[in-house]
């Protein structure tokens, strides 16, 4: 890839993006990395869907959770990219002199980046029960393939948790209160805390596949 090119999710190679992400630019960042961790689980969901055999009953419904995570599994890498491009206006905005400017950039900023991990967050919390469905119901003998793909997710959860508190409280940069943000924003304040509860959910889920994808834990 030309050094001209943005190293984006979509047009990289691993090597190449996880390179730039181990450089001090902050673009890709965490961010991004969540976005590629939920791609991730959505392939893991993906490739044990397609390797289940479902009695006909169930046929539809596994049919819905694989089509679901093919789809993911690229619109999660969109969404890495736009976290990377909201992770630069959010820099940049910080950069500037101090002064009224400065502090309206930063709001701005910091509201398309809260948004922009939210989006991903609620894809994220979307993916649970399928991933779910196949830890009860998937092959068996992919169910070390289910407990990667929940760790997977819970990374990208728990990264988009952080990333919408985070880029909430840098509001209070500019003289607001926290309570002035929760008031302001109530729609993403409330997303911290489906993502929290999210979170539960997937410890929840993987505790009780635990035993079957570690057995020797048990000994």
């Amino acid at each position: 890839m030309k050094d001209s090119e943005p190293v984006t999710t979509q047009q990289s190679t691993v090597e190449e993006w996880t390179k730039a992400l181990a450089e001090s630019t902050g673009s890709p960042g965490g961010g991004a990395g969540t976005g590629v961790m939920l791609s991730i689980a959505a392939s893991l969901t993906s490739m044990v869907a397609g390797y289940t055999e479902a009695e006909e009953a169930q046929r539809e419904q596994l049919g819905g959770i694989h089509a679901r995570a093919h789809s993911l599994r690229r619109s999660a890498l969109q969404l890495a990219d736009d976290d990377a491009s909201a992770s630069n206006a959010f820099g940049a905005a910080f950069r500037l002199d101090a002064g009224p400017e400065r502090d309206a950039a930063i709001h701005q900023a910091s509201v398309d980046a809260a948004k922009a991990s939210a989006v991903l967050g609620e894809r994220a919390i979307n993916a649970i029960e399928d991933l779910g469905w196949l830890a009860s119901n998937g092959n068996p003998a992919l169910i070390a393939d289910v407990v990667v793909g929940f760790g997977a997710l819970r990374a990208a959860i728990a990264g988009a948790r952080t990333n919408v508190s985070f880029d909430l409280a840098s509001l209070t940069s500019a003289g607001a209160t926290l309570q002035e943000v929760r008031e302001q924003h109530p729609e993403l304040w409330n997303t911290v805390t489906r993502l929290s509860d999210a979170l539960d959910r997937i410890d929840e889920l993987t505790a009780g596949v635990d035993e079957k994808a570690a057995p020797t834990e048990a000994l």
